[in-house]
């Protein structure tokens, strides 16, 4: 299901702490066989979604000494993260950022806003 997505989204560079889902579907029924308004989900502060990429993390600064006889151009260090790519995200909604790109929509959210990771090391393949 994630490999579908992967090939669309293959361009976008996500930056530093950021991760790029796809939201999962919202369930219209409850497990008694209610039906549920889509206000009712709306207003729900968690949701969850299939990580589809990641940033490179949180950016580390530089403790290098500027000294002038170095060249200053060194590569940016990051921090990694805990989310991967095909990992089940449960977030929080408010945080998210909501783009849509060839018909699907997708969600930016900052890795802080996710609450929990559910990961199946056979999801990817």
């Amino acid at each position: 299901m994630i490999q579908e997505y992967l090939n669309s989204v293959d361009k976008f560079i996500i930056i530093g702490d950021r991760v790029l889902l796809k939201p999962r579907d919202l369930e219209t029924h409850t497990k008694s066989g209610l039906v549920l308004p889509a206000s009712i989900k709306e207003k729900e502060e968690i949701q969850s979604g299939y990580i589809i990429k990641t940033g490179p993390g949180y950016p580390i600064p530089s403790q290098e000494i500027d000294e002038p006889w170095k060249d200053g151009s060194s590569e940016p260090k990051f921090m990694g993260m805990q989310a991967r790519e095909g990992d089940l995200a449960i977030f929080l909604k408010s945080r998210a950022h909501e783009i849509e790109f060839e018909n699907e929509k997708y969600l930016i959210l900052p890795h802080a806003a996710i609450l929990l990771l559910i990961r199946d090391d056979h999801h990817l393949e």
